[in-house]
C-alpha cells in the first residue's frame, strides 16, 4: 500500500494538478501546478524544495565500519573525512553495478549510506565476521533536498547561521527553530544545492520554517518532473531508467560496470580488495565496451523532419524514460536512455549507451525520431557530460 511522507500534509495541500508518483513505496508529487515549467526554472533561477524522503537511508557504526563500507563501495572510505560525502557506485562479484548512493562520515565509527534500493540484505551480507551495526533508518529520518541559486541564502536565514564556508559534498549539523537538523551541500540537480536530514517527526516544522524564510527569496515546492529534467542537464544516472542494477537484470547484456557508466572515476582500484575489484581490474587492462556519454539532437535536421510533415517540432517537455536506438555508419551502435528538451539550453539531449569507438565527442550518430507513426532518423553528435555544470555548483 503505498503511503504518504512525513511531508504529506503539505505536500498534499499544495498539489493542485494531483500527478502523484510512485517512489519506493511513498506517493510523491510529480507536478504541483499542472505544469512543472515553473517548478523547473525555481531549480534554476530561485529555490526548489523537493521531498526526497523514499530514498533508503542506513546507520553504520561500530569498530568495522569502515572496513565494510570499504569491501562494498567501489571509493576509498579511508580517505573520507569526518563531515565529507561520497557519491559512490557499488558492484556484485562480476563488476557490475549494483546501485549507487551517498557515503557520509558523520563520525570517527558512524556513516550513512544512501540508495535507490534496499541495501540492507547486501550490506549485512557483507558484515559476516565484521563488528558493525547495521539499522534501517529509511522511515525515521525525512529528508528534503532545497535546490537552486538562491537555497544558500534561505538556509542561512533559516538557521541563523552562515554556510557560506560549506563546501561541496561537505555535512554539517545545524538548528532550524531549534530542532536539529543534518544539512549536506549534495543534490541530484546539477546545481547550487543542498539536503537536508531530519527526525521524521520534526518535518512539518522544517518544513514550515524553509518555507517563511525562503518566500522572499522565490522558494517554490517542486515535484520529480522537473527534477528529472534537470538531472538529465546534470548528466546524472537514474536506477532503473540509465541503467539496470546487477540484482535485477536478466540477461547479461542488462549489466554495467562504473567504467561503462562513465563512474571510473569513482573507483579505487587501489585501496586493496572491494567486491568487483577483480572483474574491473581486467576490465580497466582491456577497456569497456560501452561508454555513458550525452547526446545533442542537431536543431536544424530535427526541424526539417516536422517541417515536412507540416508540423513544428514536437519534443517531450518531461523526460522520456523510452530507449531509443542510435546509429552509424548503417547499424545500431547505442541507446539513448533518457531523453528530453532543455528549457535552459535550447537543446534536445539525452543520456546515451554507445559502443566505445563512438563516445569521442562530436562523434556524429543518427537518432531516431518519430514524426506522424513513422519512424525518421535526425543528425546528432556525441556531447560530454554534463551538459549544464555551473560554477555556482561547487562555490
Amino acid at each position: 500500500m503505498l503511503r504518504g511522507t512525513p511531508f504529506h500534509p503539505r505536500t498534499s495541500a499544495l498539489v493542485e494538478s494531483h500527478t502523484w508518483r510512485r517512489w519506493s513505496g511513498y506517493l510523491t508529487v510529480g507536478s504541483y501546478e499542472m505544469t512543472h515549467e515553473r517548478e523547473y526554472w525555481a531549480i534554476r533561477n530561485a529555490a526548489a524544495l523537493i521531498d526526497v524522503t523514499p530514498l533508503y537511508k542506513y546507520r553504520l557504526t561500530g569498530p568495522d565500519v569502515a572496513r565494510l563500507l570499504n569491501r562494498v563501495i567501489t571509493r576509498d572510505v579511508n580517505t573520507l573525512a569526518i563531515g565529507q560525502v561520497y557519491y559512490t557506485p557499488w558492484c556484485d562479484d562480476h563488476g557490475k553495478v549494483i546501485d549507487d548512493g551517498t557515503v557520509s562520515r558523520l563520525g570517527e565509527q558512524t556513516f550513512r549510506l544512501t540508495s535507490a534500493e534496499p541495501s540492507l540484505r547486501w550490506l549485512s551480507d557483507n558484515a559476516f565476521g565484521l563488528s558493525v551495526k547495521i539499522e534501517d533508518v529509511s522511515d525515521a529520518i525525512a529528508s528534503l533536498a532545497l535546490q537552486g541559486p538562491r537555497s544558500r541564502e534561505i538556509l542561512n536565514a533559516a538557521t541563523g547561521t552562515s554556510l557560506d564556508s560549506l563546501k561541496y559534498f561537505r555535512v554539517i549539523d545545524v538548528a532550524i527553530r531549534a530542532l536539529p537538523v543534518t544539512i549536506s551541500r549534495t543534490g541530484y540537480t546539477g546545481d547550487l544545492g543542498y539536503e537536508l536530514w531530519m527526525d521524521s517527526q520534526n518535518a512539518l516544522a522544517v518544513w514550515d520554517a524553509l518555507i517563511d524564510a525562503g518566500t522572499p527569496y522565490g522558494i517554490t515546492p517542486t515535484g520529480i518532473l522537473a527534477l528529472d529534467v534537470a538531472r538529465v542537464e546534470a548528466g546524472l544516472l537514474m536506477l532503473d531508467v540509465d541503467y539496470t542494477s546487477a540484482h535485477k537484470a536478466m540477461i547479461e547484456e542488462q549489466k554495467s560496470s562504473p567504467f561503462e557508466l562513465n563512474l571510473g572515476w569513482a573507483v579505487s582500484l587501489d585501496k586493496g580488495h572491494f567486491v568487483g575489484r577483480h572483474a574491473l581490474l581486467k576490465e580497466k587492462e582491456r577497456g569497456s565496451a560501452w561508454q555513458f556519454v550525452g547526446i545533442e539532437v542537431e536543431w536544424p535536421a530535427l526541424e526539417r523532419l516536422f517541417t515536412e510533415v507540416g508540423l513544428a517540432p514536437q519534443l517531450p517537455l518531461t523526460t522520456s524514460r523510452t530507449s531509443i536506438p542510435l546509429f552509424a555508419g548503417g547499424r545500431q551502435i547505442g541507446y539513448a536512455s533518457s531523453q528530453c528538451w532543455s528549457p535552459l539550453l535550447k537543446k534536445y539531449i539525452a543520456l546515451a549507451h554507445v559502443e566505445a569507438a563512438y563516445a569521442k565527442p562530436n562523434t556524429l550518430v543518427t537518432f531516431e525520431v518519430t514524426v506522424e507513426h513513422k519512424r525518421k532518423w535526425a543528425a546528432a553528435r556525441v556531447a560530454t557530460l554534463p551538459f549544464f555544470n555551473p560554477e555556482r555548483k561547487r562555490k
